[in-house]
């Protein structure tokens, strides 16, 4: 019988020197991808501003009267977007005319900012919102800004996940790493808004792309209680203290480009990461390249001081060499979707990834009603995430992964669905009930990227958490347009989350349990093993031509 990779690398501990050493280095390479996800929250900022008023014969009362006032929420503050007409002030200020006293100010035509804005400099010195005037007509550009900015983390998910499963988990790893460092410097440079944006997109290739390859590279290399402390605990903790360290850094850096600067240089520390972090040896086998992926385990023997068999991987050396008869079989993207039972499963899991981000993200941009420091807010957005991952590494090891994503869902749909009942003027507890629902969607998020990983096999695994990226992209890419509904109702983003979180939850209970099963390391073995409960689809028997290979649970 042949043995799983597991049991085959058993004499090397679960957690010598070898496997922290790769931890570690794994967990920093994360760090830069919590700065990068809410950077927009400080770039793309927007101060008060008022129009400019150009220097001109202007009395000191009519140049104080020449942008009108509006009454925001109860309070008097300058128009953003108009002035009276400059060239009527004017005149009337040759004239002797007093504004109030002689003429009826709010009487007067206005007109658009033609000269331009003046930005208040109580929070930023600068951000893309002020270098580039995305305020007034061009307003649009600044959620749009965001969403782009996922659009393009969106394709680098889906290109980035099927290109790790043909070259490898570690060149994906460290090109994505280079591309967001690359792109993030050269904004810097931007001349336009165009420009930056097309650099975004770019930037955002590189972005969860990077995310998702170290997070399959180290599911895949670690065994055992590693491997759940590193999927559930390890990546979530990089991600959640890169998210930290940005309101950290912004509040020093009030300049956008130094702030890009500050986030973007310090990424070229990790990449001679690439000496110390090896390949997938899972991976290497799925390829047929035993001798690699053995001098890979060795050195790991001789890192741990244990001492490693003659022949490692035996049964991989004979399956490795099929006979003419017997032909490799290729597997592509089409094999998630090819068989019911696994493109069922596909579909679930890509409308629980979608429902996960548009919560979490949505819930996140949010944030900003927490403080009136735009600093302190983002902080503690991050900060709450660090129990939120605490939870979901304790349920991913002691609870079955089903009932604990249903759990995270059903607890974020009822805190959502409350919002709406809070009475006016129970701020606190409103946003009490918002930061615990982002517990909520912040464990089930934890909890889905491990839970992805353990249901589809090594051929396929990156490819799959790939696509299921991919279409959670699609919930974050919503989330700019989604918030803009608040200007119908305040409550109305929250019932639409809380009913998509429902609904996620009962689709949930059809996926398959993969809580103390090992990894499976083939199409076949997810056949054999506990089929989905869709009443649509029949299960599947084992044609007698397939040799299915029985793996002891662990």
């Amino acid at each position: 019988m042949k043995k799983s990779y597991p049991e085959t690398v058993a004499f090397l501990g679960q957690f010598g020197r070898f496997q922290q050493v790769v931890f570690v280095l794994l967990c920093i390479s994360i760090v830069p991808n919590g700065f990068g996800a809410f950077t927009l929250v400080f770039l793309a900022d927007t101060p008060t501003h008022h129009c400019r008023v150009p220097d001109v014969n202007l009395t000191e009362d009519w140049r104080k009267a020449v942008i009108p006032v509006r009454v925001v929420n109860g309070k008097e503050v300058l128009s953003s977007c108009t002035r009276y007409r400059l060239d009527v002030v004017r005149n009337l200020s040759d004239q002797g005319y007093s504004p109030d006293w002689d003429v009826n100010v709010t009487s007067l035509e206005e007109e658009t900012c033609k000269d331009g804005w003046i930005y208040s400099k109580d929070v930023y010195q600068s951000t893309i919102v002020t270098e580039f005037d995305l305020v007034c007509n061009d307003q649009w550009k600044k959620p749009f800004t965001t969403t782009i900015f996922f659009v393009g983390i969106l394709c680098g998910s889906f290109f980035a996940g099927q290109l790790s499963d043909k070259l490898g988990r570690k060149p994906i790893l460290f090109a994505t790493l280079a591309l967001q460092t690359i792109f993030s410097f050269i904004q810097v440079f931007s001349v336009s808004w165009s420009m930056f944006t097309v650099l975004l997109v770019i930037n955002g290739l590189g972005q969860m792309s990077n995310y998702m390859a170290a997070l399959v590279l180290g599911a895949e290399i670690l065994t055992g209680n590693a491997r759940l402390l590193y999927s559930s605990l390890g990546t979530c903790f990089g991600f959640a203290l890169g998210y930290m360290l940005l309101p950290m850094c912004a509040y020093f850096l009030r300049d956008w480009k130094s702030l890009m600067l500050a986030l973007s240089l310090p990424c070229l520390v990790l990449f001679p990461f690439w000496w110390f972090i090896p390949e997938s040896p899972r991976w290497l086998l799925c390829q047929g390249r035993v001798e690699e992926a053995e001098a890979i385990v060795r050195k790991a023997a001789r890192m741990n001081k244990v001492k490693a068999p003659e022949v490692i991987f035996e049964d991989y050396l004979i399956v490795s060499k099929p006979k003419e008869s017997e032909p490799k079989e290729p597997h592509s993207i089409l094999d998630l979707v090819g068989n019911l039972e696994i493109g069922f499963m596909t579909m679930i899991l890509c409308y629980v990834a979608f429902t996960m981000s548009a919560g979490y993200y949505g819930i996140s941009f949010n944030t900003t009603q927490l403080h009136a420091n735009a600093y302190v807010s983002c902080f503690i957005s991050g900060a709450v995430e660090l129990p939120a991952y605490v939870s979901s590494w304790l349920a991913l090891r002691y609870v079955s992964r089903r009932m604990s994503v249903i759990s995270s869902l059903v607890l974020a749909a009822v805190l959502l669905y409350f919002i709406q009942l809070v009475p006016e003027g129970y701020s606190g507890l409103l946003l009490t009930l918002e930061m615990v629902g982002k517990y909520a969607i912040t464990t089930g998020f934890g909890l889905m990227f491990a839970y992805t990983t353990e249901l589809y096999p090594t051929a396929l695994r990156n490819t799959a958490t790939g696509i299921c990226n991919t279409v959670a992209r699609l919930g974050s890419c919503i989330t700019p347009y989604l918030l803009e509904l608040r200007s119908y109702s305040p409550f109305l983003p929250y019932i639409i989350l809380g009913s998509l979180a429902a609904l996620a939850a009962f689709a949930t209970v059809l996926l398959p349990e993969s809580f103390g099963r090992p990894l499976p390391e083939s199409i076949q073995q997810i056949r054999k093993r506990e089929s989905i409960k869709c009443p649509c689809i029949p299960k599947a028997e084992t044609p007698a031509a397939v040799v299915i290979l029985e793996y002891p649970k662990s």
